[in-house]
This record gives structure tokens, C-alpha cells and sequence, in this order.
């Protein structure tokens, strides 16, 4: 279409919604420019920027996605130097469509970007924003190329946008890459093979994403008219998971995979293939004809093979994992089994850095409740003024600056699933009374509305404070502290774990997957009281993959502070704690036998146990 004045441009928008316009009808563009009107309630002629978080919204937005941002950076930034000549900005987007992660275009273009606020924080969601590259692709979940016209809003008319969507391991929907230009020079022409290019890199990186989600297992490449699909099997030769392309090409269901279903009634090949390096396979149907030629990789880490398929598998897994051989921990996921779907609220306590959004994802993961939404909010990390309204929502019009639609708030989009709120005691006290109100009534109030809106929900709290002495204080309401601690998790620290080695060597395993430790490093390691926990070690590890030299890790590249104003030494008490813990472990837990072990007397051990409150497994 040809650049056009806004009042002509609307002209067109609403000619296409009746079906009268001289383009064709049934376009993409034009659908998506009928949903905009009828659905979503558009204004094609609404000026303004985007809507675009700050720096602390981002952060919470983009916590999810950490992992998928680290693997796809690489490729990213290839991508954005092949196309920064072209006055290209490159994005990654959530599912929302916000942008977490951008690459700008040289000066010149990248005030123009700047200036319009495309760049990380801003959201271009079909449903704010109308048709554009970003929201259209993640509407409909297919690339597209938007040039220029195409855009709904009159105002973005100067700008063509390629996306493509980005899928996870499972198929499943994980974001989109963006490539927006401002370059009037270039025709729909060039942008076509941008596009062709940002697919081909988007593939790559949902490659990077399945290889190392299935790092333990076999991975077959599988070639097919779309393009090749991925699949990983286990050495029983049953499959444990396929990408997007190899489900639809091999008409494989998230149930077959679960049931861990045999490779051979889908592909055959020699047995050999793979053993010993990435090779390049003949591949043939279960039927025997030829499928033509794939690699088949083996696992990357051969010392944690893949979990047999032969049962199905247990909801609670992911907390058995994350509990490890810690038997305060393992105490705990048993207390998580035994309460099951029962509505009851668990309260998560833990110094920062422990892992407390990933124990309270597990537990979501493990419920009934794990096909809807689990919904989380930092109390820390969000202004006090913001809280209550992203909390609770509000009703059109409730405030100066409040969204034309309003706004469901945290706790109605949680509706059916779980809602997780992190450092709950940093709450406002005024706010803990409107939730124990939530959670006393089962509905919510949004600002400005005449009437409730009911709600079920999950509630899983986390702090790093002692809520207990705090509503003792007068800082907490006691009374929405007892609703909260329907169970009380402790997460040790990292230093306190009882198997606080084998947590060292897994995240050094995930996080510098290509290294080994010397023996001073990971004895630097062991000893360091990690004041982080496991934020800490992961960054510290992903650091050390970084700048390793012919792959083995020194104490050099360690990048380990001192702390409490000192150089890094064990913390006896819990060495101490640790050992102890061993011994019970080893024995069944049967003090007589341990304290034989550790050359104590019983009644000595008995004590030491009460001192540094440690938890047996029944």
C-alpha cells in the first residue's frame, strides 16, 4: 500500500471492515484489521506511544524467560549485526508481546526508535496497538511481514516489521523475534528476505532451546517439507519429547510423549547411529521406506541420563528434584503430597536467592490447578502506588493514567489457578488488609468497581523476613499471617543444605556445561558461604563457562567476593550441620548408629540436633 494521510488511512482501515476496500478481503492483513475493529475496539487514528514498563516491571516480566534469554542471546546478536547496515532493530518478545531484549540500529536510526519508544518495556500486543509485526505474528502464531500502511494505527506508517514466533521445547508458544526497519529506501522486496533470514535464525535458536532442555538425551534431526524437526529419545529408545515441526510432521500428542511410546513406530535406523559422535543417519519409516538423511547426536552429558519413560510421570518430580537428598526438604515435598489439590495455602520462607519462584512454580506444576495460570508479583519490587492497582485491578476511569479498558489485576487473571506473591512482608499494611479480605470472601474488588468479582485461587506467599515476630510487632497483621501459613516451607540456604555438593555440581553441569572443575576451584566452592544461594552460584558459574580456558575452571575464574569482610571460608556451623545430617542419612536416620559414627555420645548428638534444628525425614 502507498503512504497515505491519517484521515485516508482510517478511511481505508474501516473500508476494509465492510468488505469494500480494493485489497483483498480476505488478507491477513485485512482480517487482522477487521479484528482490531469489531474485537478489540480499535481506534485506527489514536495517537501515542506504546505502553512501556519500567526498568523494575521488566525485570519481574523477564524473570520467567531468563533461561530462553540466555540461550537465544547469541544468535540475537548475529542477527543484529548482519542486519544493523539495514537500519534494522532487533527484539525478543514475551507471549505478551513486550519487548525484554533489544538490539538498536546504528545513531541515526536509533534515535527514531528511541523517540517512538521501540525498545525494551514497550508492548506491542494485536489488542493495544492493533495490526503490527509483532502482535499479529503472536495473535495468529504464524511470521508475518507488516510494511509500512499495512500497520492499523495511522502513526506507525513509517515502519515495516518482520516476525517470527518462537516455540519452546514442547511446541508451546514462548515469545517472538522482531525485526522493525524505518528505512524508506527499502522495498516489501528487501523486507521479504529480512524475513526469510529472521525465520531461519528464530529456527536456530528453538534448536539452541530443545538441545539443551534434552541435553541428557539421544536427539534425532528429522528432515520434512517444512523444514527438519527434533526429537529426543532415551537409551530404551523411547521418546521423551519432539519440537513443533517433528509433532506435526510425525502427528505426535503430548500424551504419546508422556507415555514414553516407542521410536521404532516412527522411524527406524541403525543402532549404531550416534554412539559415538554426530553423524549423519539414513533414516526410514516404521513402514521401511526411506525418509531421507538426519543427524543423531548423543547426550551431552552422559553421567545424568535421561528419567526412564516405562511409567508415567509423577506430578511432583520437579519438587522431588529441587528437594534433592536434603532431608528437611524431602520432609517437606512429602507434607506437599499429602495435602495434594486441597486448597490449602503455603507459605514460603527463605533468604534471598533460594529459589523460592521455583519451589512455588513446582508446587503449581504438582496441582490440579497446573492447566491454568500461575501468576506472581514481587511486593519488593513494585512501588507501593502501583501495587494495589496491579493487585486488584480497576475499572475504567478509576484514576488519572488508568487504561481506556481498565485492568483485571493479578489476582482475577490468577482466576482457577495459583497466585504466587514474593516477599510478601514487604507488603503495605493497607494492601494486607484488601487480601485478607480476597481471602476471607473469595472475591475482589477492584478500584472502582460496583460489584465483586468472584475468584478461586491458590495462594502461595514467600519471604525472607520472620513474618511471625513482625505481626507480633505490629508490622504484620497477625491475622492475615495465620491465613498465609496454611504450611510453612523452610528453603535452607545453599550453605545449610545437607547436600549442598551434589546442588554445586548440577549448576555447575547446567550452567558451564562444556567445563570441568579443577580441584581448587571446587574447593573454593565448597567452601564459600554463597550470602547469593543459588542466584548467586548460577551467575558465578555462567561467568566461569565464559572465561575458562581449554575448558577447565580455575579458582580464577571464580568470581567470588569476599564476604561479611573477609575472604570466603566455611562456615563451620553449618559444615557442622552438614555432617550430622550426613550421618542421620546414611544410617536411616537412627541417632544411636550415627552418633557411634561421629564418635559422639547419643545424648551429645541429640543436642547438637536440637541446636541447629535439624529435620529428619519420617
Amino acid at each position: 500500500m502507498a503512504s497515505l494521510s491519517a484521515s485516508n488511512h482510517v478511511a481505508r482501515v474501516l473500508s476494509v471492515a465492510n468488505h469494500v476496500a480494493d485489497v483483498d478481503a480476505e488478507s491477513r492483513i485485512a482480517t487482522s484489521w477487521r479484528r482490531c475493529l469489531i474485537s478489540h475496539k480499535l481506534d485506527p487514528a489514536r495517537q501515542g506511544p506504546p505502553q512501556t514498563l519500567t526498568e523494575a516491571e521488566v525485570r519481574h516480566v523477564a524473570e520467567p524467560m531468563e533461561e530462553t534469554i540466555r540461550l537465544v542471546t547469541p544468535e540475537l546478536d548475529d542477527l543484529a549485526r548482519v542486519l544493523r547496515d539495514a537500519g534494522y532493530c532487533v527484539n525478543l518478545a514475551d507471549v505478551n508481546a513486550t519487548m525484554l531484549f533489544s538490539r538498536l540500529p546504528g545513531e541515526a536510526d536509533a534515535k527514531m526508535f528511541m523517540d517512538w519508544k521501540i525498545y525494551t518495556g514497550s508492548n506491542f500486543a494485536e489488542t493495544f496497538e492493533g495490526t503490527n509485526g509483532l502482535g499479529t505474528a503472536l495473535a495468529e502464531q504464524r511470521p508475518i511481514l507488516v510494511h509500512r500502511d499495512e500497520h492499523f494505527r495511522a502513526q506507525w506508517h513509517m515502519f515495516s516489521c518482520a516476525v517470527a514466533p518462537l516455540f519452546d521445547q514442547a511446541g508451546r508458544l514462548a515469545g517472538a523475534i522482531n525485526i522493525t526497519s524505518c528505512r524508506e529506501d527499502l522495498e516489501r522486496a528487501a523486507h521479504q528476505l529480512a524475513l526469510a533470514v529472521t525465520m531461519e535464525a528464530t529456527r536456530r535458536m528453538e534448536g539452541a532451546i530443545f538441545r539443551d532442555y534434552f541435553r541428557n538425551a539421544w536427539i534425532a534431526t528429522v528432515p520434512g517439507d517444512g523444514g527438519s524437526g527434533l526429537l529426543a529419545y532415551d537409551d530404551d529408545r523411547r521418546i521423551v519429547g519432539a519440537c513443533r515441526s517433528a509433532r506435526a510432521l510425525l502427528s505426535l500428542t503430548d500424551g504419546m510423549i508422556a507415555s514414553g511410546i516407542d521410536l521404532s513406530r516412527y522411524l527406524r535406523f541403525d543402532h549404531g547411529a550416534g554412539r559415538s559422535a554426530n553423524e549423519l543417519v539414513k533414516l526410514r519409516r516404521a513402514d521401511g521406506s526411506a525418509l531421507g538423511r538426519g543427524h543423531v547426536a548423543p547426550p551431552l552429558r552422559a553421567s545424568s541420563p535421561v528419567p526412564r519413560r516405562d511409567m508415567p510421570a509423577d506430578r511432583f518430580d520437579a519438587l522431588h528434584q529441587l528437594a534433592g537428598r536434603d532431608p528437611g526438604l524431602i520432609k517437606s515435598v512429602k507434607r506437599l503430597r499429602s495435602i495434594g489439590d486441597h486448597n490449602l495455602p503455603v507459605l514460603l520462607h527463605g533468604e534471598t536467592g533460594v529459589g523460592k519462584d521455583v519451589f512455588a512454580r513446582a508446587i503449581h506444576a504438582a496441582s490440579g490447578r497446573a492447566r491454568n495460570n500461575y501468576v506472581a508479583l514481587n511486593c519488593a519490587a513494585m512501588p507501593e502506588s502501583l501495587i494495589d492497582a496491579e493487585l486488584f485491578g480497576y475499572e475504567a476511569g478509576a484514576f488519572t493514567g488508568a487504561r481506556r479498558d481498565g485492568s483485571k489485576g493479578l489476582i482475577v487473571q490468577a482466576d482457577g489457578g495459583t497466585l504466587f506473591l514474593d516477599e510478601i512482608g514487604d507488603m503495605p499494611i493497607a494492601l494486607q488488609t484488601r487480601l485478607l479480605r480476597v481471602l476471607e470472601n473469595r472475591e475482589v474488588w477492584p478500584l472502582g468497581a460496583l460489584k465483586p468479582v468472584p475468584v478461586d485461587i491458590r495462594l502461595i506467599s514467600a519471604t525472607h523476613r520472620d513474618l511471625g515476630r513482625m505481626a507480633e510487632e505490629g508490622a504484620f497483621r497477625a491475622d492475615l499471617y495465620f491465613r498465609l501459613r496454611g504450611m510453612e516451607v523452610r528453603l535452607p540456604a545453599l550453605r545449610e543444605r545437607a547436600d549442598r555438593g551434589d546442588v554445586i555440581r548440577q549448576i555447575a553441569r547446567e550452567e558451564a556445561p562444556n567445563c570441568r572443575l579443577s580441584e581448587e576451584a571446587w574447593s573454593l566452592l565448597s567452601a564459600y558461604p554463597y550470602p547469593g544461594n543459588m542466584r548467586q552460584l548460577r551467575h558465578v558459574m555462567r561467568l566461569a563457562g565464559c572465561t575458562a580456558e581449554d575448558g577447565v575452571i580455575t579458582d580464577a575464574d571464580l568470581d567470588l567476593p569476599p564476604f561479611g569482610g573477609r575472604a570466603a571460608e566455611p562456615d563451620l556451623a553449618a559444615a557442622e550441620r552438614a555432617t550430622i545430617i550426613e550421618a542421620l542419612r546414611k544410617h536411616g536416620g537412627r541417632v544411636t548408629e550415627a552418633a557411634r559414627a561421629l564418635k559422639l555420645s547419643r545424648a551429645t548428638l541429640y543436642r547438637k540436633i536440637k541446636q541447629l534444628k535439624i529435620e529428619t525425614a519420617q
